[in-house]
Parts: structure tokens; sequence; C-alpha cells
């Protein structure tokens, strides 16, 4: 076992409380502030994914989230360090989508000095929730059995340049008025009862479907994102508020790609915050990006 190695992840990565807790001997979940209507609150802490789409869908103020500072990670790192940890893995949000990223690099090159004898390695995950959260999980695996940093480094790498993220899209409000989102901020024909089906990655966001209906964009789903999967690989699906949705996409997908889903767990506050609380995500392994 690696017992001088960490793992570091945001809490846009999704992954659930009962793993966080499972993994806590390699696993370290740093959490986004979100504020709404003047009220800040920490991802994971002081509020729940439900009681958050409860708050987005009574109100008309679309919620903004912070980045994790560069002071933050300095202070991460250097406990770690106390604890006798010698190299640090950070896997974290999309650079295009957030700045965390570049402050966890920061953080690492003002320590370099100070702790010489310390690694860390910064990963872009180049995308959202478990598109990093779920290979973080299987990198922690492959340290419990004893595999080195660099191997486990280039996996998680090697994860972010195929991942893919779609958002099967109920109700389009917060996209919309976020405008993080631009396919969706973009989209029309709601009034004509068009659902889109929508991919993220890198900087990348774009309609690939639209269906009239909310059981028929989930028909197009299924077809279009199974097209795109490597076959054979695991997927990932996110959940918001359509539990009847949500099951009716799963037992359609697991039907045509002949297996289930890895992993089902509730979108966390980072993305609902720009995405809402209608919508399924659905995380895959496609094909390679430089």
């Amino acid at each position: 076992m690696n017992e001088k190695v960490r793992i570091i992840t945001d809490s846009g990565c999704d992954i659930s409380p009962e793993a966080e807790k499972e993994w806590a001997k390699y696993l370290v979940v740093m959490p986004f502030a979100v504020t709404i209507n003047g009220e800040t609150y920490l991802d994971r802490i002081d509020i729940t994914p439900d009681e958050f789409y409860k708050v987005l869908k009574e109100n008309d103020e679309i919620p903004k989230h912070s980045q994790i500072t560069a002071i933050q990670f300095e202070d991460k790192y250097r406990e770690l360090y106390a604890e006798g940890v010698r190299d640090i893995i950070v896997d974290v949000i999309n650079s295009h989508g957030s700045q965390t990223c570049a402050q966890a690099q920061l953080a690492a090159d003002n320590l370099l000095e100070e702790f010489p004898d310390l690694a860390v390695y910064v990963i872009d995950g180049r995308c959202y929730t478990l598109c990093y959260g779920y290979p973080v999980l299987e990198a922690c695996k492959k340290l419990s059995e004893g595999q080195p940093v660099e191997s486990v480094v280039s996996y998680l790498k090697d994860w972010a340049s195929h991942t893919e993220a779609f958002i099967i899209g109920f109700e389009l409000r917060h996209m919309k008025k976020s405008g993080r989102i631009s396919a969706a901020a973009s989209f029309l024909g709601e009034l004509m009862g068009l659902k889109p089906l929508i991919v993220l990655y890198d900087e990348k966001t774009e309609v690939l479907k639209k269906a009239r209906g909310e059981k028929a964009v989930i028909e197009a789903a299924v077809e279009t994102i199974s097209s795109r999967m490597i076959p054979k690989t695991p997927y990932s699906v996110i959940t918001t508020t359509r539990p009847d949705l949500e099951k009716e996409f799963i037992d359609k997908m697991t039907k045509k790609v002949g297996y289930a889903p890895t992993l089902v767990e509730k979108c966390g506050v980072v993305v609902s915050c720009n995405a809402g609380p209608e919508f399924i995500g659905v995380i895959i392994r496609g094909q390679e990006r430089k």
C-alpha cells in the first residue's frame, strides 16, 4: 500500500460521501463554496444536493460557485506533508470552466523550495462530475494495490483525454441564465417541446440531438451516447429530480449496451449551479482527444 500518497479532488467530482469515507486513507475532497441570495454554503458540508435542488426551484437567482484558491491548496499540501505524505496527486474540475486547476499548480510551485521532497502532480480533469470522479475512485483502488504513483498519474491523464459528459436536458432555465453551458444558452425550440442532448468536454459544449418530448430525447440519447462509447467500457449516470426518467434511461441504456452503469450518483452543487435541477447526466469513455 502507498502510505505516503494522497489524491486530492474537488467537490465537483460527485463522488458519494460513502465512497469518500471508504477511501479516506487515500482521498481528500476539497469543497467548493456556493452563494445564493447572499448566503454562502460549503458544498457537501453545509448543504446536500437535495437541499440545493429545492433552493434552485424556489429562487430565480442563479447561484455562483467560487474556485478553490491557491492558499487553500497550500494549506492542504502543508497539512498532508505534516502527516508524512510525500506524493500528492491533484485531479480537479475542467480548467476551461474553473481556475481551480491553475490554483492547484500555483500552490505546488509556491512550495517547491520549502518542501523539495514533496512531489505534487496536478491533473486537469478536462470535464465535469464523474468524468474525473470515477477515475479518482479507481486510482484510489490502484494505490491500495500498491501501484506506483507514476502509473496512477498516467491512468488519470489517460481518462481525462477520453472522457465525455452528456446532459439530457428537461428544463433549461438555469442553463440559459447561467450562460456557462453555451450550447444550452443558444438552444431554440423549447416552446415547441424540443429537448436537447448536449455533450461537454474541454471547452466544447454542443447540442448533438434534439427531440420533441422527454421520452423521445431519452431514446435519442441512448442511441447517440452508446454510439460514441468505446465498447465494453464503464459508464456512469448522474441523477437529479426526475427518478421516473432516470430509471427509464438506465433501463434502456443497459439493454442497449448489455450492462448497467458502474456508478449512479446524485449531481452535486457545483454542476447543478449551472445545469439546474432537472436533467440526466451521462459519463462515458470516448475516443482519445489531444
